[in-house]
């Protein structure tokens, strides 16, 4: 395999924007959860240092990304796939799998709890990438091109359902339908295999007792205020309070045991009530540098499986954090999505900073390959694919 380039050069802007991120979120996570952790466990610093922990393995995580390279990512696609399915079948095993909040979504390790959800999603764009850039050729027929990625999606759906994660759930599908689109699947395909999943998404609602509490709750969170609405009303009150400027860093009152999840999934709402609208427009734009110089290195990558890659990564983070942002102001039901770098959470931290590690890497290859790029997305050809390939 060549070396795109002997000068390593790491984008610095996209670097600097996800650190600010990582950093924010662990300022956010002690002043969302030390009275929380103090109370309930004796600890102020008890979600900080967990969070710190994921932060460091994180970095690691981010800094063998960016020294091994996009390029040879392509070869761990299908172990990678395998793995992930694995682990979305063990966390369903009675023993292996832990509960909290109803849901089985994570699998006890010493010191850590490994959520499969979160590296599903990062396995299945590396492996979309890959597949469609060696299939390229095909990738507009149905049988070689649409089908098989909508089965093997179906199934890792049905999986991650069990759990039940519907919000991870939404993601891989998301992320099927951006990257086939990017590939140039045929219209017709996406639009119809949409609506013929509507009444699916429709029977997978209706039957579940907790998605509907949170429909009700999302069409209505003031007529529900005391029960299945509190959750966003408390949300929306917290950030409502935060006006321009914030109550100040820790003077928040939401996380006083009044908003549930105020260090997790609503963590937006705390943001926005200490730091005010300031603090959300920083938030707001680091992600828009992020999306922004992800999406210029994935398009500059000068192959297809990087052009593959970069995108469906961006569009992670990109989904993550608009649904997140909209659940906590009330514009979509809850998700259980997280607040991407920022929310608590061991395996999404450590995911997202390996995503940024890969992105990063592709920023490195992009001036070099910038010269010979040709025109349109699925125009050029990854060389390093066919090398996996023979």
């Amino acid at each position: 395999m060549k070396s795109s380039s002997p000068a390593v050069r790491f984008d610095p802007v996209l670097l600097g924007a996800v650190f600010l991120l990582v950093a924010l979120g662990l300022v956010m996570v002690y002043s969302a959860s030390a009275v929380l952790a103090q109370d309930k466990l004796g600890d102020s610093l008890y979600f900080l240092k967990r969070q710190l922990a994921a932060a460091g393995m994180g970095l690691v995580a981010m800094a063998v990304a960016m020294k091994v390279g996009w390029r040879r990512l392509a070869r761990f696609a299908y172990p990678l796939l395998l793995i992930t399915l694995v682990l979305l079948v063990a966390v369903l095993i009675p023993g292996l799998g832990s509960t909290a909040g109803g849901a089985q979504r994570w699998i006890r390790l010493p010191g850590f709890g490994l959520q499969p959800a979160e590296v599903a999603k990062f396995s299945w764009v590396v492996y979309l990438a890959y597949s469609l850039a060696k299939k390229r050729e095909k990738v507009a027929t149905f049988s070689v091109g649409f089908l098989p990625h909508l089965l093997l999606c179906g199934l890792l759906v049905a999986l991650c359902m069990k759990q039940p994660d519907f919000g991870s759930s939404v993601l891989l599908v998301f992320l099927l339908f951006v990257l086939l689109f990017a590939a140039g699947t045929k219209l017709s395909f996406l639009v119809g295999s949409v609506l013929a999943a509507l009444p699916l998404a429709y029977v997978a609602v209706a039957r579940s007792p907790y998605r509907m509490k949170r429909i009700l709750a999302f069409t209505d969170p003031w007529a529900h205020r005391h029960d299945v609405g509190y959750q966003v009303a408390e949300s929306l009150m917290s950030i409502g309070s935060g006006g321009v400027t914030g109550l100040g860093l820790g003077d928040g009152r939401q996380k006083l045991f009044f908003l549930p999840e105020a260090h997790t999934d609503f963590i937006f709402s705390i943001i926005a009530e200490e730091l005010g609208l300031i603090g959300v427009a920083v938030l707001v734009t680091l992600y828009g540098v992020i999306l922004w110089r992800g999406v210029r290195a994935a398009l500059a990558a000068g192959e297809t499986f990087g052009t593959y890659l970069g995108l469906g990564l961006c569009s992670i983070i990109g989904f993550q954090a608009v649904v997140n942002m909209c659940v906590a102001m009330g514009l979509l039901p809850t998700k259980g999505l997280t607040l991407p770098f920022v929310s608590y959470g061991g395996t999404s931290l450590v995911i997202m900073m390996g995503a940024a590690g890969v992105l990063l890497s592709l920023s490195a290859s992009a001036e070099g390959a910038r010269a010979p790029v040709r025109s349109g997305v699925g125009a050029s050809v990854g060389s390093d694919v066919r090398e996996v390939s023979a």
